[in-house]
């Protein structure tokens, strides 16, 4: 099934109104759908470099706004939608975790998913059920997935279809090296706290639905 959706975005990379379909793309993947638009991304902008940019605006924008109505699933659909769309996603033991650590962090914990591959869907969902601070919710979502999609675009605009091969093949090494350092923020943070952090990811590790619950009450 995953791999049907695949190829089906793939395909929209190509159709006339292939803007649309990667603005669609973009904001479901936010809230719901399995599928990234990256690799549509990443093709688009192959076809045309001259372009790049504008679709990683469009990425950009869309994903914030599908992640307001992910959000909102969160915040008021969590009973009725939000778990059964967890449940299909296979995000369900991931979700306690996830709502604990961006409890205690915030902003940060969205900032970092920009340059990496935990799913946007589960942040934007868990950030409306801990009732997240919406501003603070949007500006985080902005900058992290700005990094994500302008990064390709810029690269793509810049130098046109040979930075194909420097993305695939370090683009992930330039992502693994801003989680390494902000990371390294967080250990400098929690060696002046004491022993503050530990205890927290210790929290976290082992948070559950019921004891999520019955905070949010």
């Amino acid at each position: 099934m995953i791999q049907r959706m695949y190829n089906w975005t793939m395909e929209k990379s190509a159709h006339p109104h292939a803007e649309f379909w990667l603005a669609l793309v973009s904001f479901v993947e936010a809230s719901f759908f399995p599928v990234p638009p990256h690799p549509m991304l990443g093709l688009m902008c192959l076809a045309n470099p001259q372009k790049a940019v504008r679709y990683a605006i469009v990425c950009t924008l869309a994903s914030v706004a599908g992640g307001v109505f992910g959000y909102s699933i969160g915040y008021f659909l969590y009973e009725s939608v939000g778990l059964w769309l967890l449940g299909v996603l296979g995000l369900t033991d991931a979700f306690p975790p996830a709502a604990c650590y961006l409890r205690e962090y915030g902003a940060e914990i969205i900032l970092i998913k920009g340059a990496t591959p935990i799913p946007f869907k589960l942040l934007t969902i868990t950030a409306g059920f801990i009732q997240m601070s919406f501003w603070t919710f949007l500006w985080a979502s902005l900058a992290s997935r700005a990094f994500s999609f302008m990064l390709v675009g810029i690269l793509f605009r810049l130098f046109g279809a040979p930075i194909k091969k420097f993305i695939d093949k370090y683009l992930m090494w330039v992502a693994g090296a801003f989680v390494v350092a902000v990371v390294a923020g967080f250990l400098v943070v929690g060696a002046l706290s004491g022993d503050g952090t530990k205890k927290e990811a210790d929290k976290c590790s082992g948070a559950t639905l019921e004891s999520l619950s019955l905070d949010r009450k």
